[in-house]
């Protein structure tokens, strides 16, 4: 079972749920870590979801697991600052199946990942006719980058309070 690289501060809001029914599809099922739960999102074109972190992060890795048939196609990433408007990171592609992929991971050297407060996924289209995306598992390789302690042992960094090891 996949464990999420969401903080317990980490505040999370998406475009629409399937018949408004969130305790069957809401958002806290992307990062429950149960694999029987999900978000669903109503029908139409670019379904979000927009994560707000406790602080500045910088995201190298986006890991996304959808239910076949219901995947986005063309995808974006966008991030910002706490109080500015959302900025281009990147296009991905996801397969349409129900593994758990590597959407977006970083080649690009380390101090050009941009550093973000607010993440923007945006599934511009859906391989579902009318739009819908469910998502299973959602998470992301990020690190804080200021509030990091780097484990020479383990080779893993480690962030403070309720935040897991995030890398290694």
């Amino acid at each position: 079972m996949a464990e999420s690289l969401i903080c317990n501060n980490t505040q999370s809001r998406v475009s629409s749920v399937l018949n408004r029914d969130v305790k069957q599809f809401g958002k806290k099922f992307m990062f429950d870590s149960n694999e029987e739960t999900c978000w669903n999102s109503d029908q139409g074109e670019s379904q979000w979801v927009v994560l707000e972190f406790p602080q500045p992060v910088k995201v190298f890795e986006l890991r996304i697991q959808f239910q076949g048939g219901f995947s986005g196609k063309s995808c974006k990433l966008e991030g910002s600052a706490k109080k500015e408007d959302h900025k281009h990171i990147v296009d991905f592609y996801p397969e349409d199946n129900n593994c758990l992929q590597i959407s977006f991971h970083v080649v690009f050297p380390i101090q050009d990942v941009p550093l973000v407060q607010k993440l923007k996924i945006v599934f511009e289209n859906s391989a579902d006719f009318f739009g819908r995306i469910i998502v299973y598992t959602l998470e992301k390789n990020l690190y804080f980058e200021l509030l990091y302690l780097f484990c020479s042992v383990t080779g893993s960094i480690v962030l403070h309070e309720n935040c897991r090891l995030i890398g290694r």
